[in-house]
C-alpha cells in the first residue's frame, strides 16, 4: 500500500482516481494527508466540500501550504507518493543575498511548495509524484518557451528523481471531456522505476515501450530519433537563459523523459481502440433538469451573438479603434462529440461565448448541471454538494478528469514489486 499525501487537492479528484483502484482485499493507495487552501478569500468552499467527502478524516489542512510547512512541517506525514495539481504561474527562480537561503521562486510559490517538502524531507521525500497542471506549461513563458518547466524537472533531478511527462486529452482515450492536460510522473534515485530507466540502453524506450505511462495511455512515435539535450546551470542560471529558452524554439514535446538532467522528447500520437464516451451518454433527462437553466428566448440573441462569429470594429477606453475577429464556437454544443473543455465560469445564468449548452429532445436549449460537469470529469453525482450551483461548476473547471489518474495509479500500483 502506497501512503499518499494530496496538495492542492481542490474536491478530491486526485483521491477519487487513485481510491478507485482500492478492493476489500487490497488497498493499493491510503491518504494520509491533504491540503486545499484557496488564497484571496476567508471561506475555503472546495476544502469545506472535501471533508464533507470524507467526514470521518482528521488528516486534512484548509491551512496555506506555505505556512504549513514554514511553521507546522511536522504535520506533514511520512508518504510514498505526492500527488497534486499545482496552478501554471512563472516559476522563475531569483537570485538571493545568502545564497544559504536557498532558491526562491518569483511567482510560482506553489511549485516551490512542493520543492520544499520534498527537500526538508530529505531522505524521508516521497519515492514517487504524480502531478497535473495545463499543458501550455510545456511552452511557457512566452518569451522563453519551456522555460518554467526546465526549472521544475531540473530542480527535481537535483532532488535525486528521474522524470516523465505525457500531455493526455481524455478524449482521445473514451472518456466525455477534451481536456488536454500535461501529467507528470516522478521516480526517486532508490526505486525500481528509477534503476530501470538507468538500466536502459536508450533512455527514451521508457516512453515508447512499456513505461508506467505508456501503459496507462499508449502513444505511437513516428519519429525514429527523440529530440535529446541536457539542462545545464544552477537553477538561477536556467531562469534567465534566453538562448535556449527564446519566443521560437519549444524544446520539449508533448512527451519525454528526464534522468540527469538529460532530456528525451518526442511528439506522440495517441493510441486507443476502445469505447469512446460522448456528451449524450452523460447528460440528464429532460424532465430532471431545473427550470433555471433553460435559456429564454429574451437571452438567446444575446447567446447567438457571443457564440458566433465576428467581425467588427471596436475601441479602446482611450478611443483607439481595432478590428476584432474570431470564429464561430459550436451552438449548441454537439451531443455525439466529447464535451468541449469545462472552464472555471461554467456556472451561473448569464450568456457566455464558453458555457456549454445543449438542445433537448423537445427542440429547449438549456445550459448543463452540476451534476453533468461532475460526470465529464468523471466525479460520483452530487459529489460537489454542499456549494451553491455556480460554485459547484467553478470546481469542475478547476478540477481533473478522474479517470486519468486511476489509470496511472493502476499502472504504477501493478509496477510495484
Amino acid at each position: 500500500m502506497l501512503k499518499v499525501i494530496e496538495l492542492f487537492a481542490g474536491v478530491g479528484g486526485f483521491r477519487l482516481g487513485l481510491e478507485a483502484n482500492n478492493t476489500k482485499s487490497n488497498q493499493r493507495f491510503k491518504i494520509v494527508w491533504s491540503n486545499q487552501w484557496e488564497p484571496s478569500t476567508k471561506l475555503q468552499h472546495a476544502s469545506d466540500v472535501y471533508k464533507l467527502r470524507w467526514p470521518h478524516d482528521n488528516n486534512h489542512s484548509s491551512e496555506d501550504i506555505a505556512k504549513v510547512i514554514k511553521d507546522d512541517f511536522e504535520s506533514i506525514p511520512n508518504h510514498d507518493l505526492l500527488v497534486g495539481g499545482f496552478p501554471c504561474q512563472d516559476y522563475s527562480v531569483a537570485r538571493t543575498l545568502s545564497h544559504a537561503e536557498g532558491l526562491r521562486g518569483k511567482k510560482g510559490v506553489l511549485w516551490w511548495s512542493i520543492h520544499a517538502i520534498l527537500k526538508k524531507k530529505g531522505k524521508d521525500a516521497p519515492r514517487f509524484l504524480m502531478l497535473e497542471n495545463v499543458d501550455r506549461l510545456l511552452k511557457s513563458p512566452t518569451r522563453q518557451r519551456g522555460r518554467d518547466f526546465a526549472i521544475m524537472i531540473a530542480s527535481l533531478s537535483d532532488l535525486g528523481y528521474a522524470v516523465e511527462w505525457r500531455v493526455i486529452n481524455a478524449a482521445e482515450y473514451g472518456m466525455p471531456q477534451r481536456r488536454r492536460r500535461v501529467y507528470i510522473m516522478a521516480y526517486k534515485l532508490d526505486t525500481e522505476m528509477h534503476s530501470n530507466i538507468s538500466s536502459l540502453e536508450d533512455t527514451s524506450n521508457w516512453v515508447t515501450d512499456g513505461g508506467i505511462m505508456q501503459q496507462a495511455f499508449p502513444m505511437r512515435f513516428d519519429e525514429m530519433f527523440f529530440d535529446t539535450w541536457k539542462i545545464d546551470g544552477e537553477l538561477e542560471d536556467i531562469s534567465e537563459n534566453i538562448n535556449d529558452f527564446n519566443s521560437v524554439r519549444r524544446p520539449f514535446s508533448n512527451a519525454g523523459i528526464m534522468l540527469n538532467r538529460n532530456v528525451f522528447t518526442s511528439k506522440g500520437i495517441p493510441q486507443y481502440d476502445g469505447k469512446f464516451t460522448t456528451l449524450k451518454d452523460i447528460i440528464l433527462d429532460e424532465k430532471e433538469i431545473p427550470s433555471e437553466y433553460f435559456i429564454s428566448g429574451t437571452d438567446l440573441e444575446k447567446w447567438e451573438y457571443l457564440k458566433g462569429a465576428k467581425r467588427e470594429k471596436r475601441s479602446t477606453k482611450d478611443g483607439h479603434e481595432y478590428s476584432y475577429n474570431e470564429g464561430p464556437v459550436g451552438f449548441p454544443d454537439s451531443l455525439d462529440k466529447p464535451s468541449r473543455t469545462i472552464i472555471t465560469g461554467e456556472g451561473g445564468r448569464s450568456p457566455s461565448r464558453f458555457k456549454h449548452v445543449v438542445e433537448t429532445q423537445s427542440g429547449k436549449l438549456r445550459r448543463l448541471t452540476p451534476i453533468e460537469l461532475e460526470r465529464l470529469n468523471m466525479f460520483p453525482d452530487r459529489h460537489t454538494e454542499g456549494a451553491g450551483d455556480t460554485k459547484r461548476a467553478f470546481f469542475m473547471g478547476n478540477a481533473l478528469v478522474v479517470g486519468i489518474v486511476e489509470k496511472l495509479g493502476k499502472s504504477l500500483s501493478l509496477n510495484l514489486s
